[in-house]
């Protein structure tokens, strides 16, 4: 499938929690977690399970920094 986003990150489904209708999909990328939180829906049509690789597809018009 092509993509207009070019900012991806490939990794592995550490954890899925569901809750009703909605998931948290956590990735480990090389060490640290990416989190998504998606339908509940999304996860079954994908397939998704602990220890498979997926890809976090990141499209953003704003990125905030604090420190």
């Amino acid at each position: 499938m092509a993509l207009s986003a070019r900012n991806r990150l490939t990794g592995t489904v550490r954890s899925i929690e569901v809750e009703g209708p909605i998931a948290e999909v956590v990735l480990d990328v090389d060490g640290s977690e990416v989190t998504a939180t998606i339908t509940s829906g999304s996860v079954d049509r994908l397939g998704l399970e602990e220890g498979d690789e997926a890809t976090a597809v990141v499209k953003a018009s704003d990125v905030m920094l604090a420190n």
